[in-house]
């Protein structure tokens, strides 16, 4: 596959700047060899070669169709590019080195004959460092490329395993809703009716939300909304909440189906066991994490029974919603990512997940 590149003008000023460090290196090594000969030629010879070279190589490659794992063109026309890089350099640079040496730093008399020794040292020395100038920009480019390569197979495989954890939260968020929904058909069937049409509601919105890993926080808070509704027809009186989002917030990215588990835990193990039930609050916040960087704080409050001494081992109807918000978490940020369950003062359970902040709106 070839390809032609946008050309990047900081990127050519960063390759050129290692080449003239490149070029003092060899110029300085030339000189450890040759003490008795002074340091200001080889410095001349080998920046003005190495400039040239590089010109004729890294700029004359945007003008060919270039291989997409290394940026650089294929088969004989990368080696003639090289080559005709070196020959140009050499040629051109030395004259411009000539003229230089005698005319302005006055290093050399005018008329003086370089020696065939030292000339096809120099030969030498310019053929070595091209190759190898040239070999080390190839390996970086290619490693570029590789390097790129991996991460974007990293983001598809996180991609992924997120859409699998949120393939499990839907069907165990649908079915403990079936099997409320099946106790009030014979007990309320208005009730029933009406918590029916609430998921109906409920399940269009949420099919046609979008399928990425991530949408905004106000997304999150509006299925909230809509599933509370929907056990509030369950729960009746039972049930009070409040969403507080703060419209700065709002375009935030988040996982989605992040807070619904957490709210469905609060309801089936804070509030159901509770006679009056109870309320639940739902609340968006920042705080600055150790690292100096701000965190986005989510918490699911609830006035419920409390946290029982031992939580259950994650299992069907057990945890389920607590391992897979913290296993998303660590999916999507690592360590940094944090899910925790306090036992509130007044009684009832906080819910609180934590992870770094960014404020970049989704599309």
């Amino acid at each position: 596959m070839t390809l032609r590149r946008d050309f990047n003008g900081v990127s050519k000023l960063r390759h050129y700047l290692q080449v003239v460090a490149f070029t003092l290196a060899v110029a300085t090594l030339q000189y450890a060899f040759m003490p008795d000969k002074p340091y200001g030629p080889p410095v001349v010879y080998s920046v003005l070669i190495g400039t040239f070279t590089w010109a004729i190589i890294d700029l004359g490659r945007e003008l060919v169709p270039s291989a997409a794992e290394t940026g650089w063109p294929q088969g004989w026309q990368g080696i003639a590019l090289v080559i005709a890089g070196i020959v140009v350099g050499y040629v051109a640079g030395t004259l411009l080195a000539d003229t230089l040496c005698v005319h302005y730093f006055h290093f050399y008399p005018a008329g003086a004959l370089v020696s065939g020794a030292d000339q096809r040292t120099s030969i030498l020395i310019t053929a070595i460092a091209g190759l190898v100038g040239a070999f080390y920009f190839y390996a970086i480019n290619k490693s570029a490329y590789l390097e790129g390569k991996m991460a974007e197979a990293r983001m598809h495989a996180t991609e992924a395993r997120l859409k699998l954890l949120e393939t499990q939260l839907e069907p165990h968020m649908l079915f403990n809703t079936l099997a409320n929904l099946r106790v009030l058909i014979g007990t309320d069937p208005a009730r029933a009716q009406e918590m029916l049409d609430r998921m109906i509601a409920y399940l269009r919105a949420t099919l046609s939300a979008s399928r990425s890993t991530q949408h905004p926080l106000e997304n999150e808070f509006e299925r909230l909304a809509d599933y509370l509704e929907l056990m509030a027809v369950r729960m009746g009186p039972r049930l009070a909440y409040t969403l507080d989002l703060p419209d700065a917030l709002r375009p935030v990215p988040v996982p989605p189906l992040l807070l619904q588990p957490l709210v469905e835990n609060a309801i089936r193990h804070g509030l159901e066991p509770q006679v009056e039930g109870g309320h639940i609050t739902v609340r968006a916040g920042t705080r600055p994490g150790s690292n100096g960087g701000p965190l986005l704080v989510l918490e699911v409050i609830d006035t419920g029974v409390g946290l029982p001494e031992h939580l259950p081992p994650p299992g069907p109807g057990q945890s389920f919603g607590l391992a897979q918000a913290r296993e998303r978490l660590a999916t999507l940020h690592g360590t940094a990512g944090t899910l925790e369950l306090i036992a509130a003062s007044a009684g009832g359970t906080s819910a609180t997940v934590t992870f770094p902040f960014n404020p970049r709106t989704t599309p």
